[in-house]
C-alpha cells in the first residue's frame, strides 16, 4: 500500500451487497436464521464439492436427517425433488461413494442448473438484514 492509497476515496458497497455480506457473516458465525442457515450450508457444500460432500460434512457435524428436512421445507420443486433423489441414494449406501457417483453427478448438474432459485431465496432473506 502506497502513501496515495491512504487518500484514495474508498468505494462503499451498495446496500444490497452489504446486506448479502452480512447474511453470510451471520451464517459463518452460526447465527443465521433457519431455514436459511441450512439452505446456505446446502448451497455452500454442494457448490464446493457436490452432494456427496454435503452429506458427508453435514452428517459429521450435525443431524443430517433434520438438516435435509429443513432444506426441503424451503427448496422450490425442481431442487426439492433433486435433493430427495440424492438423499435417498445416500441413505441406501452411505459408505459407498462410488456407487452413488452417477446419481450425485446428475443431481449436482440439476443443482447448478437451478441454483438461481436458491440465490433468489437468499436475496430475499438478505433484504431483511440490518446493517
Amino acid at each position: 500500500m502506497g502513501i496515495f492509497d491512504l487518500f484514495a476515496k474508498k468505494e462503499k458497497l451498495p446496500e444490497k451487497d452489504r446486506k448479502w455480506n452480512r447474511m453470510w457473516d451471520l451464517w459463518t458465525a452460526g447465527k443465521a436464521a433457519a431455514p436459511y442457515a441450512q439452505l446456505m450450508t446446502y448451497q455452500s457444500e454442494v457448490g464446493n464439492g457436490g452432494h456427496d460432500q454435503y452429506f458427508f460434512n453435514v452428517n459429521e457435524a450435525s443431524d443430517l436427517k433434520a438438516e435435509v428436512e429443513t432444506v426441503l421445507s424451503i427448496l422450490p420443486e425442481p431442487l426439492k425433488v433433486n435433493l430427495l433423489r440424492a438423499y435417498e441414494a445416500y441413505k441406501a449406501c452411505p459408505d459407498a461413494e462410488d456407487e452413488n457417483d452417477d446419481i450425485f453427478s446428475e443431481c449436482d448438474d440439476v443443482f447448478y442448473e437451478h441454483e438461481g432459485l436458491i440465490n433468489a431465496l437468499l436475496e430475499e432473506y438478505a433484504e431483511t438484514m440490518k446493517i
